[in-house]
């Protein structure tokens, strides 16, 4: 641990830590609330948690942040730790917040005690209109000079349910004229008789984040707290509940912000993301337009896609915009490595070869980029599809696929030479007539463009569909004008051809020349087969 070389500003921290404090273990924790389903941005943090860790031979707990009890479920507790199994990683500890629930009502009780907190019936609109603002000073509570034991009183009282909810909170009893307004009086507790999904009926007070959450990683022996910027301001009040709190023994933890994830043209919110479900824009949490680790697994991505993302953008102190080109990057760059390599048509538009009568074997390299890739076969007969785009009647300079009258070479199987195009009464092309060259190197014919393609007769029928950013270009999200700033064309869906091998493949895919694809195992039956696109062959940008 001592040999660590830092590689970012938390890493040099940590190392600064060991020689000051001689910390034998460094202890870091993930604590998301389960209300919602993990995304790329809380992967971010979880790489940055166990990633630190594991560098400095230390360990990460997973702590579920479950002091919301409206908004909470055991359904998120499950999705959350199967994402972060599926990234790979193993905590040593799974806490729940709600398990702390008798130290932390001890540690308000100590604060009492000490004439550091109070109990104030002002209502939450009244707290917040006595907070002031950044240049001008809050105003105390009339409730904030009541005594140790009157406090003590109510607060019991509170805990045994006689008042309702909003009728009373405990506040921490410290400076109403703070510059930093997170120290104005900040709230403890509130009254909140609901159910919750853990603890039932015990309890109808609860904590606040910003209470519960620094006493549950000192009580732990989290040695550095690593959370996203939004909570820098909030550290000043982190660190006040743990140095006042005489409950705290050890090593107290430190707290170190990070920015947080954005990437253009992307949803982060989970209140955003619930609102783009329930109003069905998107189709469920695993909707492939959402970030959710849900949506990329289903969309094809990988673990080690979304780590080495993480890994690449690096640890910073600024927030900023991160370009979806870059996760894509990571994404292809592994599939070119391992991803089988299949003949499928997305927009296929149909070919007859006239001179032509047999039916051949083509063998097509399951993966060219590595050393002895095996081989399958695919059938070619006389009558194909090609690829829409592969063809043009009237072709533009630089285009030297299929044209009218022209010569391409069809991937494995020789040259053919476009001889007709037929059209059907609206002008649109139903099929060509083509002849196949089948000596083509002897007869001098060398085409500029080689195509792929599929034998109609052995052409299994499928759809496909690609996603695109669920905003329009330059927008971001805002609340009640989702019909004015959502990409209407999000979602492209063909009816497509595969060859049979296709069929047997339990993961991604290229589809040569197309695009990455993946088996939807969520809406594909034996009926029915949908592929989706998990990312273009090539970078757009």
């Amino acid at each position: 641990m001592n040999n660590v070389t830092p590689s970012n500003f938390i890493e040099q921290a940590i190392v600064e830590d060991i020689k000051e404090k001689g910390l034998k273990t460094i202890v870091t924790r993930f604590p998301p609330e389960p209300n919602g389903y993990t995304h790329i941005g809380h992967a971010k943090a979880i790489c940055i948690d166990f990633l630190t860790a594991q560098k400095f031979g230390g360990y990460t707990n997973l702590r579920m942040d479950d002091t919301n009890p409206n908004k909470e479920s055991e359904d998120c507790v499950k999705a959350l730790m199967n994402d972060i199994k599926w990234l790979g990683f193993k905590w040593k500890h799974m806490y729940y917040a709600s398990d702390y629930y008798p130290f932390l009502y001890n540690c308000a009780e100590d604060l009492i005690m000490q004439g550091k907190a109070y109990v104030c019936d002002l209502s939450a609109d009244e707290v917040a209109n006595t907070r002031g603002t950044l240049t001008e000073p809050g105003k105390e509570s009339p409730f904030r000079n009541r005594t140790i034991e009157e406090n003590l009183k109510l607060f019991r009282e509170m805990r045994d349910g006689k008042y309702k909810d909003g009728a009373k909170t405990l506040r921490a009893k410290i400076d109403m004229s703070h510059p930093n307004i997170n120290m104005r009086d900040p709230v403890m507790y509130r009254i909140l008789h609901t159910t919750h999904f853990r603890q039932g009926d015990n309890w109808c007070i609860y904590p606040m984040y910003d209470f519960a959450h620094p006493l549950s990683d000192a009580h732990e022996g989290i040695t550095h707290s690593l959370c996203s910027l939004e909570f820098e301001d909030h550290r000043i009040l982190y660190n006040w509940f743990v140095d006042n709190c005489r409950l705290i023994t050890g090593i107290k933890p430190r707290q170190i912000e990070f920015s947080r994830l954005n990437i253009e043209g992307t949803v982060m919110s989970k209140r955003y993301m619930q609102e783009l479900i329930e109003k069905g824009y998107v189709d469920g949490w695993d909707d492939p337009r959402l970030p959710t680790l849900q949506a990329f697994r289903r969309k094809g991505y990988t673990p080690t896609s979304i780590i080495e993302f993480c890994t690449r953008i690096g640890v910073t102190k600024s927030n900023s915009v991160v370009q979806p080109h870059i996760l894509e990057a990571c994404i292809r760059e592994e599939l070119n490595k391992n991803a089988m390599r299949v003949m499928a048509i997305i927009d296929p538009i149909k070919l007859n070869i006239t001179n032509y009568d047999k039916v051949m074997n083509v063998k097509i390299s399951n993966n060219p980029t590595k050393e002895n890739s095996k081989k399958h076969t695919v059938k070619f007969s006389n009558e194909l599809y090609i690829e829409r785009e592969d063809f043009m009647e009237n072709p533009s300079p630089k285009f030297f696929r299929l044209t009218a009258g022209g010569y391409v070479r069809l991937m494995g199987a020789g040259v053919i030479k476009c001889d007709e195009v037929v059209k059907n009464k609206n002008g649109e092309i139903e099929y060509l007539n083509c002849t196949f060259v089948s000596e083509s190197k002897e007869q001098g014919i060398k085409p500029k463009g080689t195509i792929h393609w599929l034998s109609r007769q052995y052409a299994v029928k499928v759809r496909t569909r690609k996603y695109f950013n669920l905003l329009k270009e330059g927008e971001v999200y805002e609340k009640g004008k989702l019909d004015k700033i959502i990409n209407p064309n999000s979602v492209e869906e063909k009816i497509s051809y595969i060859e049979p091998f296709a069929l047997k493949q339990k993961t991604n895919m290229q589809f040569v020349r197309m695009g990455y694809y993946v088996l939807d195992k969520k809406i594909s039956t034996k009926q029915d087969i949908v592929y989706i696109e998990t990312v273009s062959l090539k970078d757009s940008k």
